[in-house]
């Protein structure tokens, strides 16, 4: 099909990574990371585990001008069992780099209001798989959304993000992967609400988990709604829902 497309799991517009805290509390079952984490237990068994960690050697990085820097895509960085000390310490460096801008991706953006995270070189994103909350997601195979995740739940983040005036002036992402079943009219309001100027991303899982997902031409609809109300997406993983029929 001429309208699917693959892509790996980083956003297109990353430069380099830098993981000064490894591990993450979400327990997501399509988390990409943990896997990648546990390649690293021989060294650090605390990756292997996925428990939240400082890997204090790392906060010595130099990094280059003019570069896009995502930080922790191996953990949530604001997931409640990072410490406040570490995520001081992430933020001091990203304070001492102002010529570089800094991508900071969340399921938990009410704790960033609690940290002083400078506007001039970052990007704030929030993870919202869906809309669909409290058991509404379809029985597709075996998922409901607890099942799925033990993150802060999808309209918490909408509307921590939506509503606080700590995010007023940032440059705002929202991440939709893997993209869940949805209602279109609500979530489409939640995304533009957000106004994410530095655009959305959208894909479907890439591990094969079978989860409840929207049917391929919901999600060109989603995206065509998106781009005509002049929001940037970047289109990720793009296929058929895996329970759809070949034509």
């Amino acid at each position: 099909m001429s309208d699917v497309k693959y892509k790996n799991r980083m956003f297109g517009f990353v430069t380099e990574t830098w993981n000064p805290v490894v591990g993450c509390s979400h327990n997501c079952v399509y988390c990409w990371a943990r896997r990648q984490a546990q390649r690293h237990k021989k060294n650090c068994p605390k990756c292997g585990w996925f428990s939240p960690h400082l890997h204090e050697e790392r906060l010595n990085r130099k990094f280059k001008p003019n570069t896009l820097v995502f930080v922790c895509d191996m953990a949530d960085l604001f997931c409640n069992e990072v410490l406040d000390g570490w995520i001081r310490k992430v933020l001091h460096v990203i304070h001492q780099n102002p010529k570089t801008l800094f991508f900071l991706e969340t399921k938990n953006p009410d704790n960033m209001q609690f940290f002083d995270i400078p506007k001039t070189n970052t990007i704030l994103s929030v993870t919202i798989e869906t809309n669909k909350v409290h058991g509404e997601l379809p029985k597709i195979g075996r998922w409901s959304y607890s099942n799925i995740s033990q993150a802060i739940p999808v309209d918490l983040r909408f509307q921590d993000f939506y509503f606080n005036d700590y995010f007023e002036g940032f440059r705002k992402h929202v991440s939709i992967e893997p993209i869940l079943d949805f209602d279109l009219e609500e979530f489409l309001e939640w995304i533009l609400d957000i106004k994410p100027n530095f655009g959305v991303s959208v894909g479907y899982d890439n591990y094969g988990y079978r989860l409840p997902e929207p049917p391929l031409a919901k999600t060109l609809q989603l995206i065509e709604e998106l781009e005509k109300h002049g929001i940037k997406v970047e289109r990720k993983t793009l296929r058929k829902a895996w329970w759809q029929k070949d034509e």
